[in-house]
């Protein structure tokens, strides 16, 4: 498994497309973003308009285990991304700790190449209200816990990837 982080726009699903495409399609993408706004409908679409016709698109805002367990053994997997499907857990209201831990666990085994994209997101300053500095304790530990289990950590920096791991 190889765990991809950056700041936003800093290239971590681009090049995450590119070390799933080095591998013999079919390719499966498991989305967790989930459209509220134009905004984020737009982000979609230009996420989907770059992938080719090789790609499988399953959508996991939520149950990421049970869409990875539907996956085929061997088949490349990019999940884009940890903080998107972390926000949907918490605006469910799911236990956050036990939902990370459960998924960083089920990370540790994979069944193909996986890739597996988040967002850094401790490099700001301290947010100024509790739900936002809940959600960046809440990443970095779930960060945390799954670079730990990671073969391979990369940070990527304006699109250039930094080998952590």
């Amino acid at each position: 498994m190889t765990f991809l982080l950056g700041g936003a726009r800093s290239g971590k699903s681009r090049y995450a497309e590119e070390l799933v495409t080095a591998h013999p399609a079919p390719w499966v993408y498991i989305a967790t973003a989930q459209a509220f706004d134009e905004e984020m409908k737009e982000r979609i679409a230009h996420h989907m308009q770059r992938r080719e016709g090789n790609w499988q698109t399953l959508e996991a805002p939520l149950d990421l285990i049970k869409t990875l367990d539907g996956v085929p053994d061997g088949a490349p997997v990019l999940i884009d991304c940890l903080t998107l499907w972390l926000t949907n857990v918490m605006l469910a209201e799911h236990d956050v700790e036990a939902e990370a831990k459960r998924l960083a666990e089920h990370l540790s085994k994979p069944r193909g190449p996986w890739y597996v994209v988040s967002n850094e997101v401790g490099l700001g300053i301290v947010p100024d209200n509790a739900l936002s500095r809940r959600f960046r304790d809440a990443a970095g530990r779930l960060n945390q816990s799954v670079a730990a289990r990671a073969d391979s950590v990369l940070f990527m920096v304006a699109g250039l990837p930094m080998r952590v791991k």
